[in-house]
C-alpha cells in the first residue's frame, strides 16, 4: 500500500513528521507491505538562496517578528526535534531555494533511493548547515547515499526532473494540500502535519485492510507440477 508524503526539505516539521511516521511504521504489523513515496512541495518557490542571511533574521524579516521572537520560535522547534531524536542547529541553516534539491530527490526516487535522499537532505539542512541549493553540495549528498556521480552532475546541470517536481506540486493543489508534511494513505485517507505516532498508526490500520481486500495475496496451493517457462523450456 502506498503512503505518499508531500514535503519540503526546508520544512522543520517535515523532518519531525518523518520520524514520527517511522515510529508508527515500526509498530505496524504489515509494515513490509507499505511503500513510501516522497512528493515534492515548495513552501516558498520564489525564495532566493542567500548563505549570508541568518535564519533567525530571515524569519524575522518574512514574518514581521522581532529577532528575539524568531530565536524563541526556532528554539521551540529545536526542542520538538530533540524529542524525536533529531539534533537541529537552526543557527547554522542556510536560507536556500529547494527546487534543485527536489529535482535530485526525483532522480533518487527513480533509482530506488528516494527515502535515503530525503533523509540526507533533511540532515544536511537542519543539522549540518549545508547549502542545499549548491550543486556541488547536492552532488556530494547524492553520492553519499549511493547515487552515481556523473548522472547526478548531469541532472543538476540540466532542467531534468523539473516537470516531475511541478507535477507533484500541481497534484498537491488538486488534493487541497495547504501545508506540509501531508500524508496520503492509499489515496483515500489523509493526515496533515507532524502528528503523534499513534495518529499515523491509526491511519495505517484503517487504510491497510481496505487496500488488502482490494489487493489480496495470492496463495499458491500447489507448486511442483509440470510447467513451461518463458525461456521455452518445459519441465
Amino acid at each position: 500500500m502506498k503512503v505518499e508524503i508531500w514535503s519540503d526539505v526546508m520544512c522543520p516539521f517535515c523532518y519531525i513528521g518523518k520520524r514520527k511516521f517511522e515510529a508508527a511504521l515500526e509498530q505496524f504489523e504489515d509494515r513490509e507491505a507499505i511503500e513510501i513515496v516522497w512528493k515534492s512541495f515548495q513552501l516558498n518557490p520564489d525564495q532566493e538562496t542567500d548563505p549570508e542571511v541568518n535564519l533567525h533574521q530571515h524569519l524575522a524579516d518574512v514574518k514581521g517578528w522581532s529577532l528575539d521572537y524568531a530565536r524563541q520560535m526556532n528554539d521551540y522547534v529545536t526542542g520538538m526535534a530533540r524529542e524525536v531524536g533529531l539534533d537541529y542547529h537552526l543557527d547554522k541553516a542556510v536560507v536556500a531555494n529547494s527546487f534543485d534539491a527536489h529535482r535530485l530527490i526525483q532522480f533518487a526516487k527513480q533509482q530506488g533511493l528516494g527515502d535515503a535522499m530525503e533523509e540526507r537532505l533533511f540532515k544536511a539542512y537542519f543539522t549540518e548547515g549545508a547549502n542545499t541549493a549548491d550543486h556541488e553540495t547536492l552532488l556530494r549528498l547524492g553520492t553519499e547515499i549511493g547515487l552515481p556521480a556523473e548522472p547526478v552532475r548531469a541532472v543538476l546541470a540540466s532542467g531534468e526532473f523539473a516537470g516531475a517536481v511541478q507535477a507533484d506540486i500541481h497534484e498537491s493543489r488538486l488534493l487541497g494540500v495547504r501545508g506540509v508534511p501531508f500524508f496520503v494513505f492509499n489515496r483515500k485517507y489523509a493526515v496533515s502535519g507532524a502528528q503523534a505516532p499513534e495518529t499515523f498508526l491509526g491511519a495505517l490500520r484503517k487504510a491497510f485492510p481496505e487496500w488488502r481486500q482490494a489487493n489480496p495475496v495470492l496463495v499458491e496451493l500447489a507448486s511442483e507440477g509440470a510447467v513451461c517457462g518463458p525461456d521455452g523450456e518445459c519441465n
